[in-house]
């Protein structure tokens, strides 16, 4: 699960980064509307956590940018307002969510969660595809009935397909995912990690796909 975090308050932004990458999310942190834009401009986010007061331009601005592109990723307001009207304003904006600081981590992660999952179609913590399944809230996957183990990169990778499953994922997005902006990596590492996911799920019903010049989707494996 890969989140943005938008928070001027570099301190703020560093403890709140730990505490999330510490509950199993991986996050990038920027610190003005400007690198919020170029960022979302990329996609690849599954929640993006959007303080409002920010330098150049507000986060009002930043969410309705993203919305006007028809961008649907999840958004949750984390700011110190607690107006009535600040947060009616954000929602008619297209905020999914709105967290008044100071606010409880387990209470953060849970409504993270929650979005993810109303994203994702399903009401429960468990997405799955065929007999291939994953608990959003423990971060295990399961392969007909029995747990399957990923390394890190794997684990991301088989997370961002599922939780897209039956969509095209383009390389970039997937990379993003995978490597994170500070990583470098190329599209031979990519597909060495879709290599290995697909040696591991020979054997399911669910299976990765390539869509040449397009990407990769998760989609119920078709029978011969």
């Amino acid at each position: 699960m890969r989140l943005l975090l938008v928070e001027d308050n570099v301190e703020l932004s560093e403890w709140l980064g730990a505490i999330l990458q510490k509950e199993g999310f991986a996050l990038d942190c920027v610190h003005d509307a400007e690198a919020a834009n170029v960022l979302l401009g990329s996609g690849g986010y599954d929640v993006v956590l959007l303080d409002l007061k920010l330098p150049h331009a507000s986060g009002q601005s930043v969410l309705r940018r993203l919305r006007r592109r028809l961008d649907q990723t999840p958004v949750m307001v984390t700011t110190a307002s607690d107006s009535l009207d600040m947060k009616v304003e954000c929602l008619n904006a297209g905020a999914d969510d709105y967290m008044v600081k100071p606010f409880e981590i387990r209470e953060l992660a849970a409504r993270i969660k929650a979005l993810i999952r109303r994203r994702s179609g399903s009401a429960t913590s468990i997405l799955s595809c065929a007999d291939l399944s994953y608990d959003t809230n423990t971060r295990l996957f399961s392969l007909a009935g029995q747990a399957l183990a990923l390394p890190q990169r794997e684990h991301r990778l088989l997370e961002a397909l599922l939780m897209n499953q039956g969509h095209t994922l383009s390389k970039a997005s997937l990379m993003q995912s995978v490597f994170g902006l500070d990583a470098e990596s190329g599209e031979d590492a990519l597909e060495l990690y879709v290599h290995r996911l697909r040696h591991k799920l020979e054997a399911s019903q669910a299976a990765i796909v390539t869509l040449r010049g397009l990407g990769y989707l998760l989609t119920r494996r078709e029978q011969p």
